[in-house]
């Protein structure tokens, strides 16, 4: 079987299939593709391997499970050697340089490729959703295989029997869907803790943002769907859960039956099994007080939340399109402290942003001294094609822009320190999500607030709940003892 053009669909973004239809039909394609894998074993002489790297947020490396589960299922046998018989890059387009570290693996992948013409590549993700991505890969990385986006990703299975049946590069990008297609096989990273998909998309359009064009208008699962997902998950062993969404407050806008953010949390809250639930990312603009109160008072609620701030100056939130100022941020900051003295808080903030100054970086400086941030990821501002920001004129130079970046990042470090030492000499439950990076007599452990503490503990704790005395304070994380 051939397929003779390039840009290939066997059926377009706006046909309708309900996801059970679609789940079935991609069940078929694995096990056409299982017969096409094994066909390809035997003119590689070998089981073939296949690696997946991931780039950008926790959405992606869900969808990277995703593929994992699929190839796994396929016949292929995942490692994370690019010297694989297939690579698939997962993509992130959320800043400029995340596009060019892609560009340059394609050429480590494609000396690869010339040694061993057999090899596949693949690339999909948020940088494929780009038209001038595709041009260019089409332009100057023909040797890639396969090519698609962050709408269609349930059809890998469908999309690997193409790119195996196939001599030409296969391209399937839609510019959007309705449809939204979960169960399919995944190949989790952790056998204790998982990610669940709630939402997709965004609806914010902040003017430096991209997501909106690369990942689509908000779109909300069903409760139902979600909380079986998640009951499958827990009689798995899964005991802590992470619901992800570009932006989960909005959780539920559009579906036929009224539900909220926290009316889903109460209903997680009642899976018995589970026994910690995270959750990013929120926006301040939508952050409601019915979720404030449901963390006052939820045991099961990390204490921890992500919330991004961009800058602390109203004037460049409004240049953001960020929806709210300085002083509304630091009033729903004051609310959640109120309710939750226990939260820890960590945020994003982006420096250079186009007509930002001195004077705005100092506003931001401020209010990250203000609010004390446990934790904070400071950006340099990347301009992004085909949004409104890209198109503004800036007022500071890179010189001047890395001084106010510096200064902000010394100011990160500092209160983050000071406010991580309230936990000097405290005694805490630590989930223990496997051997240490750096130390292998030691396991890392995560808190309910997620400060990460290494201690000595044997690895076969892996995955369980132990206490844990904080000791040594170095800054983002503890040595510690476990009790």
């Amino acid at each position: 079987m051939k397929w003779k053009d390039v840009d290939y669909k066997p059926y377009t973004s706006t046909e309708r299939f309900s996801s059970e239809e679609e789940a079935v039909r991609q069940e078929d394609f694995i096990q056409k593709a299982q017969i096409l894998v094994r066909e390809y074993a035997e003119k590689k002489g070998h089981v073939p391997s296949a690696c997946v790297v991931t780039f950008g947020c926790q959405m992606n490396a869900r969808d990277s499970e995703k593929l994992c589960g699929i190839l796994s299922r396929t016949g292929f046998m995942l490692t994370e050697d690019e010297e694989a018989d297939l690579v698939v890059y997962n993509t992130c387009s959320v800043r400029d340089n995340a596009n060019q570290r892609v560009y340059g693996r394609l050429g480590h992948l494609h000396a690869m490729k010339d040694k061993d013409p057999s090899k596949k590549i693949a690339l999909c993700g948020c940088m494929v959703q780009e038209a001038a991505v595709i041009d260019k890969i089409k332009r100057s990385y023909s040797f890639v295989d396969l090519i698609f986006g962050t709408h269609n990703i349930y059809k890998f299975p469908e999309l690997l029997v193409m790119m195996l049946s196939s001599d030409k590069m296969v391209v399937d990008v839609w510019d959007k869907t309705d449809a939204i297609v979960e169960d399919l096989p995944i190949e989790r990273k952790f056998s204790f803790k998982s990610g669940v998909n709630i939402m997709f998309g965004c609806d914010k359009f902040c003017t430096y943002c991209i997501v909106p064009y690369v990942r689509g208008r908000e779109r909300s699962r069903e409760p139902k769907e979600i909380i079986r997902e998640i009951e499958k998950l827990a009689a798995d062993g899964v005991s802590e859960v992470m619901l992800l969404g570009q932006n989960v407050d909005s959780y539920g806008k559009g579906l036929p039956d009224k539900i909220t953010f926290p009316g889903l949390l109460k209903e997680v809250e009642k899976i018995n099994e589970i026994k910690r639930i995270r959750f990013m990312t929120s926006h301040p603009r939508d952050l409601s007080d019915e979720l404030i109160e449901l963390m006052a008072v939820s045991e099961k609620i990390c204490r921890h939340l992500h919330l991004p701030v961009q800058s602390g100056s109203s004037r460049i939130l409004k240049a953001m399109n960020r929806g709210y100022t300085r002083e509304g941020y630091l009033d729903l900051v004051r609310r959640l402290k109120e309710s939750v003295p226990d939260l820890a808080l960590t945020t994003d903030i982006i420096v250079g942003f186009p007509g930002e100054t001195f004077e705005d970086i100092d506003e931001t400086i401020s209010l990250v001294k203000e609010v004390e941030y446990d934790n904070a990821f400071t950006f340099i501002y990347s301009p992004r094609s085909g949004t409104p920001a890209a198109e503004m004129p800036r007022s500071m130079s890179d010189e001047e822009i890395k001084e106010g970046f510096d200064r902000l990042l010394r100011c990160v470090q500092e209160t983050a320190k000071k406010r991580v030492a309230r936990y000097d000499g405290g005694v805490y439950e630590a989930l223990i999500e496997g051997v240490n990076d750096h130390d292998d007599s030691m396991v890392t452990g995560r808190l309910s607030n997620n400060l990460l503490v290494h201690f000595k503990a044997d690895s076969s704790l892996t995955g369980k709940y132990v206490n844990v005395k904080l000791l040594e304070n170095k800054g983002f994380y503890y040595i510690g003892e476990m009790l």
